[in-house]
């Protein structure tokens, strides 16, 4: 077995993370339904890879996320940090007493469980009345139908649990004691500087991880999720500054996500600065501790071409979360690919590879740069005809922010996905059928990369009730884009789009420069400079000289790998 832990760390990578087990558990579903597409049904994806097997204590097996989230105290509204297959316990305080001084609680409101969750519990009392009845099932007297769940999630989710519809373990779930979510401006590095040392919350995180960890054969890597945009990104460069130290040869796979908040305009100079520092800061240290890291986040989703298929609320968490959670589910389906012999039958699956194969794939030839780009086509259109197959070489857009347009590179290196793919006819396509058409489209492409590595699945990307109905009316049941939109609404979901092909990228190319130059820039001009206008600000945040030269340097050497020719490489120096 070749494990992966996942690790979710703050609010956005948990509404992503959310949406992402959402899709491993309709995938899981559709496998096991006798009356489901065959296409799921396939043996050549190892879920094993991310889930766990275990038992509660009344004895029924589980099969959960290999997961660890970490997010405020509270983020978990109306869902116990204990999860729901394990007994809750008590919450009562404990009778042994070690302070003899003043004690006051604060305790909040129990939030009340929405139309999705109340569904979720009405299902499982069914099943177990069902089961109780000798296999007669009884009618709900209220079932609650599916058009009101969908209603209620467009019109309002507060938190990422909201639209989960998954089982996690006890050991799963994080909340930062003594950080709620009400805190106010929780956005910037050195809020959250001492988060993780304070009252042995490294220790407990740590703890938790090591279950997840010494329960596997042979762990293949890491898997992060960081929302990087505020307080939590130096919580998560401590835990992985304590997770390199401890598992020095299992890789870590850096996902650095923004939500939509991250990039409202700034009203002063002041802040601006701060962000601006913040972002130098909060790179240079993640960098520091993982192979490779992918930055996630554009500042406007709706209006990138991205979105050229889908109808986005920029200002929803729930919508933009849904998008990166289907880019990540893509990326990561090759690890969990079974691999297979020479004479193994294409048919289902076709280039595994594990997390450390990866990211020495990408990051460990050519000129070694460790920050991949990441680009999606959602849905992928058909792979047919050549205008077919080129045109999704141009569908694949980027999600990683201050990326340049139309770079010629001829040492980019790619790692390809593509699964699900259909022909004009709505048929299917095998997986050797996509092989053909991918190599097609590259040798009819006027640019091309030095190395491009393909993986395929033919199961699509299933289509959960609670994922948000953010399709525009061009595109059909299973994700087929139509010549015509379908008249009566501008946005589909669920209960119209089931499943989409998809078809996602990983790069390491000279396009990354402009993120890499504005955050070496920025360092120096606001914190290291004379006279510059962060030196008080950084040193508040328990940075020195010493300290702001090394991450100067750090993203001065990730600069020159890009381009050893960098103006502001030279200057920096």
């Amino acid at each position: 077995m070749r494990e992966i832990v996942t690790v979710q760390v703050g609010s956005f990578a948990n509404f992503i993370g959310s949406h992402f087990w959402n899709f491993q558990d309709e995938m899981l579903g559709l496998a096991a339904d006798p009356y489901g597409d065959p296409v799921f049904k396939i043996q050549s994806l190892n879920m094993d890879v991310i889930y766990r097997t275990g038992e509660t204590h009344q004895g029924t097996t589980s099969y959960t996320p290999r997961l660890l989230s970490i997010d405020f105290q509270g983020s978990l509204g109306s869902v116990s940090s204990k999860g729901t297959l394990y007994s809750e316990g008590s919450n009562e305080p404990s009778e042994v007493v070690t302070w003899a001084g003043h004690v006051s609680t604060h305790a909040s409101e129990p939030q009340n469980k929405n139309l999705f969750l109340q569904s979720l519990y009405q299902e499982e009392q069914d099943v177990a009345l069902t089961n109780g009845n000798n296999g007669e099932a009884k009618d709900s007297q209220h079932e609650i139908q599916d058009t009101d769940i969908v209603r209620c999630l467009d019109e309002g989710v507060q938190f990422w649990t909201d639209f989960s519809k998954v089982h996690y373990h006890p050991q799963s779930l994080y909340e930062v004691n003594g950080l709620w979510m009400d805190v106010k401006q929780f956005d910037n590095y050195g809020i959250g500087r001492d988060v993780f040392m304070e009252n042995l919350r490294g220790e407990e995180i740590c703890d938790k991880l090591r279950f997840f960890v010494e329960e596997c054969d042979h762990i293949q890597g890491f898997q992060f999720i960081v929302d990087d945009s505020g307080g939590f990104s130096p919580l998560a460069a401590d835990f992985l500054e304590s997770v390199s130290d401890e598992y020095t040869n299992t890789p870590v796979l850096l996902y650095a996500v923004r939500g939509p908040s991250s990039h409202m305009s700034l009203s002063s100079r002041k802040q601006t600065v701060v962000r601006d520092l913040h972002d130098a800061v909060s790179f240079s240290r993640l960098s520091s501790f993982c192979k490779m890291i992918v930055p996630v986040g554009l500042p406007s989703l709706s209006r990138s071409k991205t979105s050229t298929f889908l109808n986005i609320k920029d200002e929803n968490p729930y919508h933009c979360s849904a998008v990166y959670a289907a880019a990540l589910h893509s990326t990561s389906l090759p690890f969990r690919m079974e691999p297979l012999g020479p004479t193994a039958d294409l048919s289902d699956v076709f280039g595994a590879v594990d997390v450390s194969g990866f990211v020495q794939m990408l990051a460990g030839q050519s000129r070694q740069n460790m920050v991949a780009i990441l680009d999606v086509a959602m849905p992928s259109p058909c792979l047919s005809g050549k205008q077919d197959k080129q045109s999704l070489l141009r569908n694949l857009q980027p999600l990683t922010p201050e990326v340049a347009e139309d770079v010629d590179d001829l040492q980019a290196v790619e790692s390809m996905i593509v699964h699900g793919a259909i022909e004009s006819g709505g048929h299917r396509l095998s997986v050797s059928e996509v092989k053909n058409a991918i190599h097609g489209a590259y040798e009819c492409a006027t640019t091309r990369p030095m190395f491009c590595h393909l993986s395929a699945a033919r199961c699509p990307l299933p289509i959960p009730l609670p994922f948000p109905s953010i399709f525009g009316n061009l595109v059909g049941q299973h994700g087929e884009l139509l010549g015509s939109p379908i008249l009566g609404s501008s946005s589909r979901g669920s209960l119209d789009v089931h499943s989409i092909p998809m078809a996602a990228r990983m790069r390491s190319s000279r396009a990354i420069m402009p993120f890499l130059e504005n955050r070496l820039a920025n360092l120096h001009k606001f914190g290291i400079e004379r006279g510059c206008p962060g030196t008080e600000l950084l040193r508040s945040w328990g940075f020195g000289k010493d300290e702001l030269e090394d991450m100067g340097e750090t993203l001065s050497k990730m600069v020159r790998t890009v381009d050893p020719h960098s103006d502001i490489s030279s200057d920096s120096d």
